[in-house]
């Protein structure tokens, strides 16, 4: 029971960044987007990805892989529209 709570947490959370992630992609407009907090969000994500590799933790794995696919992508279109 308690692990599709955490698919669920790792659903909603990791879908919320899709808007975002079109709209930057669509538009390649970044400028209301922070880099620093970009930066340190999507460094995060990544150390989250390998603590969820470590324990071999399916929900943490699949959410943050995702959420760093995401949360890279509109890293890397800050970077790159800045």
């Amino acid at each position: 029971m308690i692990e599709y709570v955490g698919l669920l947490a790792a659903l909603l959370t990791t879908v919320s960044f899709l808007p975002q992630a079109i709209k930057v992609i669509k538009e390649k407009n970044t400028t209301g987007i922070s880099l620093g907090m970009y930066s340190m969000f999507t460094v995060g994500v990544f150390l989250w990805l390998i603590y969820g590799i470590s324990r071999s933790d399916f929900p943490v794995i699949i959410a943050n892989a995702t959420t760093f696919v995401f949360a890279g992508t509109i890293l890397t279109m800050k970077i790159k529209y800045k």
